[in-house]
């Protein structure tokens, strides 16, 4: 860094004459015989010189610290690439997990009995036994859109436009009692699942509402030809094959229950909204 100063006023100032001589000017008359000069000496003045300051930079500088607020505001994005899959048992992403992203997917909740637990435990006995390992759903519902990506300001206006196309639907109730093998799209999961036997046509009118906002946002709608089911347990990879080779075992579980066959009843009279961490309810008119 360059830095101009001015030469300092009890500085002499050296001038080089034409003929190369060197003379200095003095800030004094000169006089003769003791006596005071006359003669006056013209003092020509100097170019300022110039200094150069160096700032040496040292290796660590002193950085104030972010504050804890803005960091808040800006979490670092997780690498899908180095995602720990043992903190979602086992489960792969279906899409890349990006900051402001939310997953998002309309359902009917199905609040599980006793009845339900404790033949759900026979059927994941069964499937062990023939090397296929299930995991138990944490929550059961039936589904009646794809999951898809929201971003965050759209989540207010997304679910408002839902409340508005259900504004209309009525309370009903739709019931399942056979067992059916899904997987993913990617098929890096499988599904034991029981399909809808009744309730299908109202199932229709409400998946072609969701549909319909799924459209306006320019998302994935619902499959052409769904199968509306309640999922009961899952496993990683895809074990479609092995599963169906033991399907008809674990289906007569369900229809040589102890009390006559097994029917899982779902009253459908209020559909949700989960968005991430955010769940929002839209109530069936009775």
């Amino acid at each position: 860094m360059l830095v101009g100063y001015s030469s300092s006023s009890d500085e002499e100032a050296e001038l080089t004459a034409p003929g190369g001589d060197t003379t200095r000017s003095r800030t004094s008359e000169e006089g003769c015989n003791g006596g005071s000069a006359n003669k006056k000496h013209r003092v020509e003045q100097q170019e300022p010189k110039t200094r150069f300051v160096h700032f040496k930079q040292t290796k660590h500088t002193n950085l104030l610290p972010v504050p804890g607020c803005l960091l808040a505001m800006f979490p670092e994005e997780e690498d899908p690439e180095t995602e720990d899959t043992a903190l979602h048992d086992g489960r792969i992403r279906s899409f890349k997990h990006e900051r402001g992203n939310w997953a998002t997917y309309v359902y009917f909740p199905y609040p599980p009995d006793e009845d339900f637990m404790e033949l759900l435990e026979e059927l994941l006995e069964v499937a062990g036994g023939h090397g296929v390992l299930l995991t138990q759903q944490r929550e059961f519902h039936l589904t009646v859109s794809q999951t898809v990506v929201l971003r965050h300001h759209w989540i207010q206006p997304f679910t408002q436009s839902l409340r508005s196309s259900l504004a209309t639907c009525k309370r009903f109730v739709c019931s399942a009692g056979s067992l059916r093998v899904y997987s993913n799209a990617e098929r890096t999961r499988t599904f034991l699942g029981m399909e809808v036997s009744a309730g299908h046509a109202q199932l229709l009118e409400i998946m072609k509402m969701v549909d319909k906002t799924m459209t306006e946002f320019r998302l994935d709608t619902f499959y052409k030809e769904p199968s509306f089911h309640v999922s009961l347990a899952w496993c990683v990879g895809d074990f479609t094959a092995q599963m169906k080779d033991f399907l008809q075992e674990l289906q007569s579980l369900i229809d040589n229950h102890e009390e006559g066959p097994f029917l899982l009843t779902l009253d459908c009279q209020e559909l949700r909204c989960r968005a991430g961490n955010k769940t929002f309810s839209f109530p069936m008119e009775s």
